[in-house]
Formats: structure tokens, C-alpha cells, sequence
């Protein structure tokens, strides 16, 4: 049966044009791998590693990227893609000129009476107090018009910098499983399992792949990330397989 797809954190641009080039060449295999069998493509956030829409000027590259979810769209495949933490800044570009469906908030979906709660897995909750204070500055309509004044030449470069920064301060969240208690998107679902059914809890933002079990037999999945490995998951109608996809 057709099956619905989950991945994220391609961060398409880091560290660099050439990585990032031999990253969406392995993103796109894996696209046209899929294509057959699916259902839905839900990307769930960091697809770019940075991404600010000016009002007459778009990021350029990821051409062979945006061109294959354009096939999926004109296909009936519905495309949808989470704003996450680094590319929070998806107006209208991609919607009006791919069809790509714009997610801002968390989504819930049902499938074969599976409910699921859906979104990147940023600034979600109580726990996450850094992110959270990010995610108010960066989210702010004034800061926003006053950050697209920046010439993209400055802002990118600006931008690209802070990633790769803060990328190796915090690279061991990414290799390493921090424990039930400080592992916040965990703690997250715990807590929202408790207010109402929910089958999976699906998230990217991690970067590590997980599928944990929660007590009352809900999961927590995480899609893991595309810098490291290529991560991914799927719903087949009865359970959702994490996996890898080998070219």
C-alpha cells in the first residue's frame, strides 16, 4: 500500500556548496526511491540550514531538490514542509511557485485510526527555555522587516557563520542519547500523552534517530538527521519504521 514519508534536518547549505551539493544528490536518490510508494512526504523542518525569503529575492541552489518535490506535487503527492528552527522564515515562496504546503504550527493527522502529532520539535513545551526565547525573538514581524533591510550577501554569510558555530558547541547532543529525563522532546511527549490519545509522536530537531516506547504504548519518534546519516521514517499503514536509506 502507499505508504506516508517523515525526514529532517537536511540542512541543505551546511557546511558547504560542495557538501551540501553531495548531500541533496543523496536526498534526491532517496526521493526518487520513494516516489513510487508514497502516500504523503512530510519534512519536518532544517530542510535548508538557512533560508529568508526577501520580497523580490529567494535563496538560490537546491534546484534538483526543489525540482523533484515540484514532481511530487504535479504528481497528487501532497508535499509538506515544517518551519524549523534554522528556516523558520518559509513565506510564500516555495507554496506558490512548487505548491509545497506551509506548516508554522504542529500538525495532527490520522491514518488507519493512528493518530499522530507532528511538528520539527523546536520551542514545543517548557523545556526547551532557550529555544523558546529564540524562537520569540526570531518570530517577531518588526525584527523580521528590519533583519530583510540586510543586504543577503551580509545576512547569509551572518547566518551560515552562527550555524556552524553553534553546530560544534553542540555536536554531542547529536551522537549521544542524553537520558529519559533530559531529553526534552521526550519529556514533551510524555507529558501530552497524558492529555489525550496519541499513537506517535513524530519530530526531527534532535538529530538523532529514536523510537522510544512510552508507557501507555504511544511512541516517540525521531527522524534523525541527513548530515550525519540519512535517516528516515514511514507509516505503512500499521506501525512506523525507522530506517536508513542506502544508495
Amino acid at each position: 500500500m502507499k505508504k506516508v514519508y517523515f525526514a529532517s534536518d537536511f540542512h541543505l547549505g551546511y557546511p558547504s556548496n560542495a557538501a551540501s551539493a553531495e548531500r541533496e544528490r543523496r536526498i534526491v536518490a532517496w526521493l526518487s526511491h520513494i516516489q513510487p510508494t508514497c502516500k504523503e512526504l512530510y519534512l519536518l523542518g532544517d530542510v535548508f540550514d538557512f533560508w529568508f525569503e526577501y520580497k523580490w529575492v529567494a535563496p538560490k541552489g537546491y534546484v534538483r531538490f526543489l525540482a523533484k518535490l515540484a514532481e511530487f506535487v504535479d504528481m497528487g503527492i501532497p508535499v509538506y514542509m515544517f518551519e524549523g528552527n534554522h528556516d523558520q522564515w518559509l513565506y510564500g515562496y516555495l507554496h506558490d511557485e512548487i505548491g509545497v504546503t506551509i506548516c508554522k504550527t504542529a500538525q495532527e493527522r490520522e491514518w488507519n485510526e493512528k493518530r499522530f502529532f507532528l511538528h520539527h520539535g523546536h520551542a514545543l513545551g517548557k523545556y526547551d527555555t532557550g529555544m523558546n526565547c529564540l524562537h520569540w525573538i526570531f518570530t517577531r514581524r518588526v525584527l523580521q522587516r528590519m533583519f530583510s533591510w540586510i543586504h543577503p550577501d551580509v545576512s547569509f554569510a551572518l547566518a551560515h557563520a552562527w550555524s556552524k558555530k553553534n553546530r560544534k558547541a553542540k555536536e554531542y547532543e547529536s551522537d549521544h542519547y542524553m537520558g529519559d529525563d533530559k531529553e526534552y522532546l521526550l519529556q514533551f511527549s510524555l507529558d501530552e500523552s497524558k492529555k489525550r490519545h496519541i499513537d506517535y509522536f513524530v519530530f526531527g530537531h534532535r538529530h538523532l534517530p529514536l523510537d522510544k516506547e512510552l508507557p501507555n504504548g504511544a511512541h516517540y519518534i525521531n527522524v534523525g538527521n541527513w548530515i550525519t546519516r540519512s535517516s528516515y521514517a514511514y507509516f505503512d499503514g500499521e506501525k512506523v519504521i525507522l530506517t536508513d536509506f542506502d544508495m
